[in-house]
């Protein structure tokens, strides 16, 4: 696929990952472990494993509740011995990641070019509330999009088609922009022009699907678009 200018009528982007940063939760861990590196990862891939997971046997709980149970787990693998409210303090972190850099002025030059933005996520209402509100971005979107929507969560096409519906524009006029190696091409396959964020300079997965665009910030986004 090869990013469209002239597609894009909508843009949608993922939540954690993509405007705050998940790894701010290192922080806090610090305090209770050797590896908060390490310890942190374990933590973001369990949640998004049992997400995945509960696609699969149609199960759903919010995914604050997926990342309450994967702290616990990443804890206990990491052989710390912790009381419930220390484990709360270090889940609230998710209440005031930090936010990208680029992530507000980068939106705010999306909006300026007349685009209509949203957030689509896995993450719950109440997650999403409190990630808008920290981030200042409230002026900036037209609405956020959860999975507690649809009882599903993205990389399931579920979300994404619902999101759409929501946006009122044909799937294939959205862009979705997203960190995740998993979350980009769940959009593209539901329809949506896929534009990855790398931010924490990884791999792509193994897949025929490629990204209609790889960038480093929002603004290289704006530039594409201001260049079609």
């Amino acid at each position: 696929m090869v990013f469209d200018p002239n597609r894009v009528e909508a843009i949608a982007f993922d939540s954690y990952g993509t405007i705050v940063d998940v790894t701010a939760v290192e922080e806090p861990l610090a305090e209770y472990v050797d590896e908060p590196e390490l310890v942190s990862q374990l933590w973001r891939n369990r949640s998004l494993g049992y997400a995945m997971v509960a696609n699969a046997i149609e199960e759903y709980d919010s995914f604050y509740q997926m990342n309450r149970t994967a702290l616990r787990y990443a804890l206990n693998v990491a052989g710390v011995d912790v009381s419930e409210d220390e484990r709360e303090e270090i889940l609230s972190t998710y209440d005031e990641l930090a936010v990208f850099e680029d992530a507000v002025p980068g939106m705010e030059r999306l909006r300026d070019m007349g685009y209509d933005l949203y957030v689509v996520s896995n993450g719950s209402y109440e997650m999403l509330d409190g990630l808008v509100e920290h981030a200042g971005i409230g002026d900036l979107i037209e609405e956020t999009i959860s999975a507690d929507e649809v009882e599903t969560f993205k990389p399931v096409d579920t979300l994404y088609r619902h999101a759409a519906d929501e946006i009122g524009v044909p799937i294939e006029e959205i862009t979705f922009v997203a960190a995740g190696w998993w979350d980009v091409p769940g959009a593209i396959h539901a329809g949506m022009q896929g534009v990855w964020i790398n931010r924490q300079d990884t791999i792509w997965g193994p897949y025929e699907t490629e990204p209609a665009l790889t960038i480093e910030t929002f603004h290289d986004l704006a530039d594409e678009l201001e260049e079609g």
